[in-house]
């Protein structure tokens, strides 16, 4: 069983909806570049780390898992006097749960393995878990991105 593991640093951000606009008489459809940035990150890492583990691309009918947590910045009201020098305060929340949401956080990270050859389609990714935290003081926000193949 394969598996490729690697943590991409930066802020997650969730892959937009399409947009049209009315130019003249004509509407026009358009992806907002809103994500771009963060796609970059995870293409850059995913090459990096896909060559130093010498990973192959699977079989087009191989499923997949794809596990991605994601870690935002915490504000300052979680830290004691509003200082991040300074400890969590004790109700502090482990999960981030407001926008963006899980699934369009998924989306970007999917969109962009694809786009760098990590597997041919990411309909092959079968399941996986999505999880959604606030980040601690010493690994700072990002993702957890990790792929192993299923057996057929």
């Amino acid at each position: 069983m394969k598996k490729l593991s690697f943590f991409v640093n930066g802020d997650p951000v969730a892959q937009p909806r399409p947009r049209a606009a009315k130019r003249g008489k004509t509407v026009v459809i358009y992806n907002p570049t809103t994500s771009d940035f963060w796609k970059k990150l995870i293409k850059e890492k995913a090459n990096i780390v896909s060559r130093l583990q010498a990973w192959v691309p699977p079989d087009p009918k191989c499923p997949l898992r794809c596990d991605v947590r994601f870690y935002f910045e915490r504000p300052l009201s979680h830290f004691v006097s509003g200082d991040r020098n300074r400890p969590l305060k004790g109700t502090a929340p482990v999960y981030h749960v407001q926008k963006p949401d899980r699934d369009n956080l998924d989306k970007a990270v999917l969109d962009a393995l694809t786009s760098v050859g990590i597997w041919n389609d990411d309909a092959q990714v079968q399941s996986g878990f999505i999880g959604r935290y606030w980040a601690n003081n010493l690994a700072g926000p990002g993702v957890q991105i990790e792929i192993v193949e299923l057996e057929l």
